[in-house]
């Protein structure tokens, strides 16, 4: 058995010292020292050696094996350490060379003006509300004053999910969402997409985006509404901007007007881009009537407001000299990489 184990100790350092890799590694050990391994087989072998025999064989076998544990743990650390090394030179970087290009997405042009005229509405005091898309005929029609043979209502107008359900043809619903849940001083906007049965062309989709402004205080009048307007006309357009208001009629404010700014390009001389007019429209508004004050649980004869609502996407259009809204809605890079 001495000279079994002898050559055990020296057959196993060869294999261990041969093994190229932890899988041929693993194999040795399993030879040598497994369950049905070289030195198992020897040390099963021992019942049929003396007390004195069992001792000196079961010392020199323990002696044995522990050589061979060191062996394989050394091998070990060795195998590892040539496989970092050979990782490390694969994966090895130049870091003087100029770094792969990968393109960044940006903001949608639409996205890039609201973020514009949300930052100039946070400066005057106002919060950002929204509210859903998919609303009740009370909140889109019938709270804003608009009765039921109003022509807004027409199925020819207004996706109508059933007879009481539709996709809001407007944010106004917020205003009123806002009112109810809210007491005065009340000054908000209302951005979001609002959809309206209109055949796709050049100026008209039937999904497009709206920002409403509501402002429910004691004591607010017309006064405060055209200095608010005036000056995020002259935030958004530059401090040269001009602006009139004309009369106009919306059930849900009176009195009601609409908001123009002169011409950027012919300063109000009339051009093709104005269609000879010399003035631009670009919103409309009023003072909140009373009844949709009353409907909302506020007091007419204690708080007045004002509200005003503008087509984000027609801003959009003069802002970057759009000529046609489809391609706000196309997602064709080659357009969208501009902005």
């Amino acid at each position: 058995m001495k000279e079994a184990l002898s050559r055990i100790a020296l057959t196993a350092k060869a294999d261990i010292a041969a093994a190229g890799n932890p899988a041929a590694l693993e194999a040795a050990r399993v030879k040598y020292l497994g369950k049905k391994g070289e030195l198992t087989a020897i040390l099963k072998g021992m019942g049929a050696l003396s007390p004195d025999g069992r001792r000196e064989i079961g010392q020199i076998a323990n002696e044995t094996r522990a050589a061979i544990e060191a062996e394989l743990g050394s091998r070990l650390q060795e195998l590892k350490s040539k496989e970092l090394d050979a990782r490390l030179l694969a994966e090895r970087l130049d870091v003087t060379m100029p770094g792969t290009h990968h393109p960044m997405g940006g903001r949608h042009p639409i996205q890039l003006v609201l973020d514009e005229l949300k930052e100039i509405f946070l400066g005057m005091g106002f919060d950002v509300v929204e509210g859903p898309e998919v609303e009740t005929d009370y909140y889109n029609f019938e709270a804003l004053n608009i009765p039921k043979d109003h022509p807004a209502r027409d199925t020819q107008d207004t996706f109508y999910i059933s007879d009481n359900v539709i996709l809001r043809t407007q944010t106004s619903p917020v205003q009123i969402r806002t009112m109810e849940q809210r007491k005065p001083p009340i000054r908000v906007i209302a951005p979001g997409r609002v959809y309206r049965s209109d055949a796709v062309d050049a100026t008209h989709s039937p999904l497009f985006h709206q920002v409403e402004g509501l402002v429910v205080d004691k004591g607010i009048t017309m006064s405060d509404l055209k200095g608010t307007l005036d000056t995020f006309a002259k935030r958004l357009y530059g401090p040269e901007t001009v602006t009139r208001f004309r009369p106009h009629h919306f059930p849900f404010t009176e009195p009601s007007a609409e908001l123009d700014v002169m011409c950027f390009s012919c300063h109000g001389e009339g051009c093709r881009l104005c269609k000879g007019e010399g003035w631009i429209e670009i919103l409309g508004c009023g003072m909140v009537h009373p009844k949709v004050l009353s409907i909302c649980g506020i007091d007419p004869e204690e708080y007045s407001g004002f509200a005003f609502g503008l087509g984000l996407d027609r801003i959009v259009m003069r802002r970057y000299n759009i000529d046609d809204l489809r391609l706000l809605f196309e997602n064709d890079l080659r357009f969208l990489t501009q902005f």
